[in-house]
């Protein structure tokens, strides 16, 4: 079955969505001790003592989410497996950040704003790409 037109745009988007995670990890990984000092007080442990598991879970969420996004692109049905481990991945990183730190009493109501987002894009790349596997856009 073809597929629609809006698929191929979306998992444009999604490709660049997702690229941008990989910078913001790139961003966190090369976070130096003097910037962490610049921060306040109470915010300087939630970037010192950041676990690897967490760092880990960013990390299979944004690289699975990009070959996720090139594999609709190509019309791969291995997209939906990849978006459905970046899902995962991504509530494990939001678990150590709303539950582990408190972001939300460290950083305020703003801190809710692109950890929604990622939640919600995520999931709605796991039901699109599994809706495209079914109608059989995907092979």
């Amino acid at each position: 079955m073809t597929s629609p037109a809006w698929l191929k745009p979306l998992a444009w988007a999604a490709l660049v969505w997702n690229l941008l995670g990989v910078i913001a990890l790139i961003m966190q990984l090369l976070i130096t001790p003097e910037m962490i000092d610049q921060l306040p007080l109470d915010q300087q442990a939630a970037y010192r003592d950041i676990p690897l598991w967490s760092t880990l879970a960013f990390a299979i969420a944004v690289f699975s989410a990009s070959l996720a996004s090139i594999l609709l692109l190509a019309k791969k049905a291995l997209a939906r497996e990849l978006f459905l481990i970046s899902f995962v991945a991504v509530l494990v990183q939001q678990y150590y950040n709303f539950i582990v730190i408190d972001s939300l009493a460290l950083f305020g109501f703003s801190a809710l704003a692109m950890p929604f987002c990622v939640i919600v894009i995520g999931l709605l790349l796991l039901l699109v790409s599994h809706h495209a596997k079914q109608q059989h856009w995907l092979t």
